[in-house]
Formats: C-alpha cells, sequence, structure tokens
C-alpha cells in the first residue's frame, strides 16, 4: 500500500483534516469518519481537549485511540505564543510530539509569518517535538524549516479559509522537488479539484479544514475530497502523458484499417 510516512508513523490516507468551524462534534465526527483521515488537527486555543472539564471534548467525539492529533498553533503571531501553546498540547495530550507550527503575520491575510516561525521551530526541535510547519510558498524558507529538522513541510497554496486554490504551483513544484520531507498542502483549497491538483503535482498529502467544514453538506464533500485526494495520487504515481501543443494524436491505431 501506498503510504504517507510522517516522523516514521505510516498512515493509509493522505488527507488531513481540521476540527474547526463544524456545528457541533457530532458533524465533526461525521466529516471525519467520511473523510477517511487519520490525522486530525486540532486548535489548542479554540477547542476543548480537556482544559475545561464541564463541557464537552473532541477526545469524545475523536478518540485518540483511532485518530492522531495533531495539535496546531492557530491564533498565535508570535514564536512565544505558539511555543507556550503547543508545551500545553504536550501536558494535555501525556507527552504527545507530533504538532502543527503556524505564526500568523496578521488577522486579516493570515499570512505566515516565516521570521518567527523559523525562530519557533528552532526552539520545538530542540526541545524534542516533530514539527509540521505551516509555511509560504518560497522554496528557500521551506529548505530552511526542513533543515532545522521539520517533519513535514505544509506550503500554501492559498490564503487560509480562501478557498482559492492553488494560485502558484510552480512555487509548489520547485519545494516538491527540493525537500525530502513529505510536502502537505495546507490552506485555500475550495473543492475537490483543488486537492486533486495538488497531488498530481507531486505533494504527498493535503490539509484543510474550511472546504469541508465550510461547505453546504461538509459530510459529502469530505467523501469526495477523499476521493480526490486518492486519485490525485494515483494520476501522480502513473505518470501522465506528455502535453503536445498543436500536436494531436489518434487514440485508435491508424494501420490495419478494414478497408484499407
Amino acid at each position: 500500500m501506498d503510504q504517507l510516512i510522517i516522523a516514521g508513523k505510516p498512515y493509509s490516507s493522505r488527507l488531513l483534516v481540521g476540527t474547526g468551524k463544524y456545528k457541533d462534534f457530532d458533524e465533526t465526527r461525521c466529516a471525519v469518519e467520511a473523510s477517511g483521515a487519520g490525522i486530525v488537527t486540532v486548535a489548542i486555543r479554540r477547542t476543548n481537549i480537556g482544559q475545561d472539564a464541564g463541557q464537552p471534548s473532541l477526545l469524545d467525539a475523536l478518540p485518540p485511540s483511532k485518530y492522531t492529533y495533531l495539535p496546531n498553533t492557530a491564533g498565535c503571531y508570535t514564536a512565544d505564543e505558539a511555543i507556550r501553546t503547543l508545551r500545553l498540547a504536550r501536558e494535555l495530550l501525556d507527552g504527545h510530539s507530533l504538532v502543527k507550527l503556524e505564526v500568523l503575520g496578521d488577522p486579516q491575510s493570515l499570512y505566515p509569518n516565516v521570521v518567527e516561525t523559523i525562530k519557533a521551530a528552532e526552539i520545538l526541535v530542540k526541545d524534542g517535538f516533530q514539527v509540521m510547519v505551516y509555511t509560504s510558498d518560497d522554496p528557500i524558507i521551506a529548505k530552511q524549516l526542513e533543515d532545522i529538522g521539520c517533519v513535514a513541510i505544509m506550503p500554501l497554496a492559498s490564503l487560509i479559509g480562501s478557498g482559492m486554490g492553488i494560485l502558484n504551483p510552480w512555487n509548489l513544484q520547485i519545494i516538491i522537488d527540493r525537500i525530502k520531507v513529505p510536502v502537505v498542502v495546507d490552506a485555500g483549497v475550495g473543492t475537490a479539484s483543488d486537492a486533486a491538483i495538488a497531488m498530481e503535482l507531486g505533494c504527498d498529502a493535503v490539509l484543510m479544514n474550511t472546504a469541508i467544514a465550510g461547505a453546504q453538506n461538509p459530510v459529502l464533500m469530505a467523501s469526495a475530497m477523499k476521493k480526490a485526494v486518492e486519485a490525485g495520487r494515483e494520476a501522480f504515481l502513473a505518470g501522465r502523458m506528455p502535453k503536445k501543443i498543436y500536436t494531436a494524436s489518434p487514440s485508435s491505431p491508424t494501420s490495419g484499417l478494414i478497408g484499407s
């Protein structure tokens, strides 16, 4: 089986999904199940995973025995904020070390602050965390984050929650070609075709939240995304035919025709 390997652990699905923006934990559970995802992200500053004992917990809807939790630092704008948040997550999840680092630049665009991201990554890696890192589609920054020791590089396709799809496939292709750890497209996916394109480019996986949670039927969209990621991966592995400008090629044989 063509498995995704992150930090030495295999996963059967190449679709990672977020757990925010659903109407309740029941809808979250149904959508995640339909997606087939094995890794689910959780915003530590926004979702209860035990911080509030008197409120419903995501851990009940999505048991850690079945899913790999990926705590993230959504809403953090400095390296210090992100580091504190992930250290809290490690305590709440009994020493869990696989995390998603994101340090944002401003609340309007939610574009990553790569300077603070690099600073946080250096400290977290030294502190024993396995860091999957959200970043811009800058190939130089991506390589620096890999050299620091991040276990996956997660360049944006377009702005978080925008649904604009992949706006710069050329930069993504450079990152894919240069980076040895998994490359996971994160942010900006809007529909199934966006996910398929990311996988056809050669990305190792796709992470999304709003594209599913913001759909009119989140559970059905989750199912569509599952199929799109699988189809895109198979197309990449199959190797597409070369494009031929102004050159037609008949799909049927031209020799041995009846009557010729």
